[in-house]
């Protein structure tokens, strides 16, 4: 502990040790069902806070576990240092190259709010908490992802904080393995300290979501597949079973449309021939309201998830969807992927080739509660037709970067590990030495 102390004349942001009042809460992940021991917390200043706590941590040899909030923490931070990046929060959007410049701690929303007043979209996800590079670091599935691809396909640089301590800026000329790595497979080659990220015309946006009572399952179903069949790039939906504690069972449809709102009624018109919803939130909107579609928890939280790419949603696996209640589960959700997504893709992930992602959710409130919603997980995934592979950005704490990349890929990046961070001092979420 004593080595750990000299961090308070290096750090000029703040460092959390044991013993410091405040120490469990800075350590603490935005998933509460994550146990996170780490040696210390350093919330950096700025980059030249983590080019001095990089030098230290190769020197001491210790690791560096990066997380703005922690959506996607495992607790894999034994021996660590947890580097919270939350004051890397600068932007600026440059309308004529139509790219933003967005630091590490900025959160998605900062960035739709900021892209909005200009008439263009960032690539936001169903959340306006989390931050764009820890989103984008994996990959990245977005509203518009149909229509514009992984996030990852959208970064035209990275700024980073290198093994040696260096900054350094990033670009597929400059460093195309690196590059290529850092879109997709994870923090484990570098601390991305800010990116830049394409953005896209939104001149019109309608969306929304349409709730119906569990009953109604089948035909929201049936609706949503004649949807998805025909969908152009710009249309988005997503299918949501949904049983909260307390409550009825529900099945709900989320909509994105990059267009005007006449269009999107007409693509989205099987809907409006089922019974009358429960709710009906879909009207035209601002590209930076897109969080109140899902209105998911803006709190840290506990949560169980699991991933999957689904090949197919034929008739076998909407029954198997459908025939039983979804408890313990919260929710079942399936996003139509295909468009932008199944094109080529120069990430370690490639092309979504696979048409449904299917993301199956529950609350650990007790060990028993835990090992229920495993189980539901588990039987759903086996008995559904999924490819085998999922999403980075998908996988959970017992799952590994196998589940996400090919032997092939994953034996590139290993060699970009070895090469830019021998002694292991970056530590990811998911390492790609497991």
């Amino acid at each position: 502990m004593n080595a750990l102390s000299k961090l308070r004349s290096i750090i000029r942001g703040q460092v959390w040790l044991h013993d410091d009042s405040g120490f469990d809460a800075a350590r603490r992940p935005w998933n509460l069902a994550v146990e996170q021991p780490v040696q210390a917390v350093v919330e950096a200043a700025d980059v030249d806070d983590i080019s001095a706590l990089v030098r230290f941590a190769h020197d001491g040899g210790l690791g560096i576990a990066t997380q703005p909030n922690g959506h996607g923490a495992t607790g894999r931070t034994n021996g660590s240092i947890l580097l919270r990046t939350r004051k890397l929060d600068s932007l600026t959007v440059d309308t004529d190259t139509r790219h933003a410049r967005i630091g590490a701690g900025v959160a998605s929303g900062r960035v739709q709010a900021a892209a909005a007043s200009h008439g263009l979209t960032g690539l936001p996800g169903s959340s306006p908490v989390v931050s764009v590079t820890g989103v984008a670091l994996g990959g990245g599935l977005s509203w518009f992802g149909r229509a514009h691809g992984w996030i990852a396909d959208n970064i035209s640089a990275f700024d980073i904080v290198d093994a040696d301590g260096q900054q350094r800026h990033i670009t597929a000329d400059r460093d195309p393995d690196l590059f290529w790595a850092l879109r997709g497979a994870g923090g484990d080659f570098a601390i991305v300290t800010a990116l830049e990220l394409a953005l896209h015309p939104a001149p019109a946006l309608y969306g929304g979501r349409m709730l119906w009572t569990a009953e109604h399952a089948p035909a929201v179903v049936d609706a949503y597949r004649q949807i998805t069949a025909v969908a152009p790039d710009q249309l988005t939906v997503w299918l949501d079973l949904l049983h909260f504690p307390g409550g009825d069972p529900m099945v709900a449809v989320d909509a994105t449309y990059l267009g005007d709102q006449v269009t999107a009624r007409t693509l989205l018109a099987p809907l409006d021939r089922l019974p009358c919803p429960v709710s009906d939130s879909r009207r035209v909107m601002s590209v930076d309201e897109l969080g109140a579609i899902t209105a998911e928890p803006t709190e840290p939280g506990a949560g169980q998830s699991q991933g999957e790419l689904l090949t197919a949603l034929d008739d076998d696996a909407v029954k198997t969807l459908l025939e039983k209640p979804i408890a313990p589960l919260l929710s079942i959700q399936i996003r139509h992927l295909q468009g932008a997504f199944a094109q080529a893709s120069d990430s370690p992930h490639g092309p979504l080739t696979e048409p449904y992602a299917l993301y199956l959710f529950g609350l650990p409130s007790s060990p028993a509660a835990a090992e229920a919603v495993k189980a539901k997980q588990r039987m759903l995934a086996d008995a559904l037709p999924t490819s085998g592979r999922k999403p980075f950005t998908f996988l959970n704490p017992d799952e590994t970067v196998a589940d996400a990349f090919t032997p092939a890929v994953l034996g590139r990046l290993r060699g970009i590990k070895h090469r830019e961070d021998p002694s292991n001092v970056f530590r990811s979420n998911f390492a790609v030495d497991y």
